[in-house]
């Protein structure tokens, strides 16, 4: 009876000292599971909302590339009308020609912003929808490493692109043109990819037109032609580089840029612009294109 006794109490001893009943672990896990479940449902429902939202914004951006057609198609009818007059009366309506370019330039440019802004929202989606289907895949439990797999990211180096890209084209139309010219380098250094780094490149080497360098402007004129020659900016930099070289003293190769300018784009204003000038050059009017008889 005694053994018994000792028997027992020793029992009861040993269970005093036992670990913990795997209750309160079960319970930790239990309340993690639902957290999981709940963090699950918001990025549902975060999904959910994010991609009504980008339909909306889809929407918008359809309607403002339609917009920007049209825009380009009244310019392309104005630029004929101008042409024309041009042609019958001379050069009274050459004050018109600078800003019908820019409002092409503009136009150009902010298609080339919403392809960009199209092209965000395709990477946004395909990372949401990744991201739900990760997810998705999450375990329930409280496992797995409490330590960070990698460093912190690396912070970008650059502002984003749109955003450094319309802070030098501000500065270069307030006249800031050291300013402007450093921004517009940045932008060439971390986007030279962009869709609009040969407007940036244009921009460069117009800066350097305007202060007179006109050595360097030649030579980022070159580059914007080489590199960017499908660009909205490849007549202009062809234009101006034929400038430059008359600003050299360089008469022939100026006026065989023009004429090469001429031949490549026959209709656009710049071509407009270098018979003008050829004109002035040669002391007589600007060359008219033969009228077809009526």
């Amino acid at each position: 009876m005694r053994i018994r006794h000792v028997v027992l109490g020793s029992a009861l001893v040993a269970v005093t000292f036992l670990p913990a009943p795997s209750f309160g672990v079960s319970k930790e896990i239990i309340q993690l599971q639902t957290q999981v479940q709940q963090l699950q449902d918001q990025m549902t429902a975060m999904s959910t909302t994010f991609n009504e939202r980008m339909g909306v914004i889809r929407n918008l951006i359809e309607q403002s590339t339609d917009n920007m057609n049209k825009m380009t198609q009244q310019m392309d009818t104005l630029t004929r009308t101008l042409q024309q007059q041009q042609q019958d009366g001379g050069n009274k309506a050459d004050q018109l020609s600078g800003q019908i370019q820019s409002l092409h330039d503009s136009v150009d440019e902010l298609k080339a912003r919403v392809a960009a802004l199209s092209k965000k929202l395709d990477d946004m989606s395909q990372q949401s929808q990744n991201l739900n289907a990760n997810a998705g895949n999450m375990p329930n439990n409280g496992g797995g490493n409490g330590g960070g797999g990698g460093g912190a990211p690396v912070a970008n180096q650059a502002p984003p692109a749109d955003v450094l890209y319309n802070n030098a084209l501000r500065d270069y139309n307030a006249g800031k043109y050291d300013l402007a010219s450093g921004e517009f380098g940045d932008f060439m250094k971390f986007y030279a990819d962009n869709d609009l780094a040969g407007n940036a490149q244009f921009y460069i080497a117009d800066i350097e037109y305007r202060q007179g360098n006109f050595d360097n402007a030649v030579k980022d004129y070159d580059k914007v032609l080489e590199q960017y020659p499908s660009g909205n900016k490849a007549p202009a930099a062809q234009l101006k580089k034929g400038f430059a070289l008359l600003e050299l003293g360089q008469k022939d190769a100026g006026v065989r840029e023009l004429r090469s300018l001429i031949n490549r784009y026959p209709r656009s204003i710049e071509a407009q612009q270098a018979r003008d000038r050829l004109a002035r050059l040669s002391g007589g009017a600007a060359p008219a294109t033969k009228r077809k008889p009526s």
